[in-house]
């Protein structure tokens, strides 16, 4: 799919993500975001994965968690929103996630593992999309959204963390 959603397609709060994401087909770019994510967590250590840039701040491991939690609940989103689910889909808190987490616990190997196998799900269920669905809408979080927007925003967001860990 390489049309991008227009700004109506997502509440304003997700624009920050939908802009991060370059032109191109979303799915090759989620393929291209796993790629480079892969590369980047298998690059460090435990020890370097534990790594705070300030006190109270999530950890590497944590920020690698976060991101396949996220992508996990937008993709179950997207999956009831493209099956015509109009019921309205709750929101989360990730500040509550975190604490109950535990992802410094975990090690990096299997955090590595869940962010793949997450994002394997999201690029199964996308290819497997008949071409109506990606312009279905639903009701997350209180906004209305379609599947095209929640597959940038899955894309967006985990671009949005990683220029934040590369900056930090």
């Amino acid at each position: 799919m390489k049309q991008r959603p227009s700004s109506e397609e997502y509440a304003a709060y997700y624009h920050t993500y939908v802009g991060k994401v370059p032109e191109g087909d979303i799915v090759q770019l989620l393929e291209g975001g796993l790629s480079a994510g892969l590369s980047y967590w298998s690059g460090l250590s435990e020890e370097q994965a534990e790594y705070r840039y300030a006190e109270n701040k999530w950890s590497l491991k944590e920020v690698l968690g976060h991101i396949a939690d996220t992508e996990a609940i937008m993709s179950y989103r997207l999956l009831r929103v493209a099956r015509g689910d109009v019921q309205p889909l709750l929101g989360f808190d990730q500040d509550l996630y975190m604490p109950a987490s535990a992802f410094d616990a975990v090690p990096l190997s299997m955090l590595i593992d869940r962010y793949e196998s997450t994002r394997r799900s999201t690029l199964a269920l996308l290819r497997t999309l008949p071409a109506g669905a990606w312009t279905r809408w639903g009701n997350a979080s209180g906004a209305d959204v379609t599947v095209l927007a929640l597959a940038y925003i899955i894309a967006g967001h985990e671009l949005h963390h990683m220029s934040v860990v590369v900056e930090r």
